[in-house]
């Protein structure tokens, strides 16, 4: 590694993850062949899976888990606590002691598109898509695409349909 990336000890990394520089990586583990971007941050007790990429200037919080294939667009927010405060009732600053981190579940296959903020507590379905700059605040279903803030399900998608357009769209004759 270089000067430019900060990865603690306690990181499980994968075979053929790649790494840019300004990261920042403690606690978490990244699945085979994930590509990490530019200062991008995963937290402790979180897990990236295999063949994903997470885009630059994205944090990823405590309690997060995304499963193989998804992409994270640019400056992507994950949020693990649902009524934040600095303080306790009696006013001390707050400790990891003070707060209960919450989970967020992003199933294979889904794609959330940059500027998104995913709230605690959701799960994204697979395959499902979130528009840029969206900010989902409950479940979203699989094979979906929303947007909006609130997010809310604008149509839904066929997984193989999509794929074999792609596919006719890439070939070559």
């Amino acid at each position: 590694m270089n000067e430019f990336v900060c990865i603690s000890p306690d990181v499980k990394l994968g075979k053929d993850v790649r790494l840019s520089k300004f990261i920042n990586l403690y606690g978490c583990e990244i699945g085979d062949e994930t590509k990490i971007g530019a200062f991008v941050e995963i937290q402790k007790n979180a897990t990236v899976g295999k063949r994903c990429k997470i885009s630059s200037h994205t944090f990823v919080c405590e309690g997060v888990r995304i499963e193989d294939n998804v992409f994270v667009g640019h400056g992507v927010t994950f949020i693990n606590d649902p009524y934040p405060r600095a303080t306790t009732d009696s006013g001390q600053l707050q400790t990891e002691a003070d707060w209960k981190v919450e989970s967020t579940v992003v199933k294979k296959g889904a794609s959330i598109g940059s500027g998104a903020t995913i709230l605690c507590n959701v799960t994204i379905g697979e395959n499902a898509i979130v528009g840029a700059g969206s900010v989902v605040t409950r479940d979203v279903p699989a094979n979906t695409i929303v947007a909006g803030n609130p997010a809310k399900v604008r149509r839904s998608i066929d997984p193989v349909l999509e794929s074999e357009q792609t596919f006719a769209s890439n070939r070559i004759d």
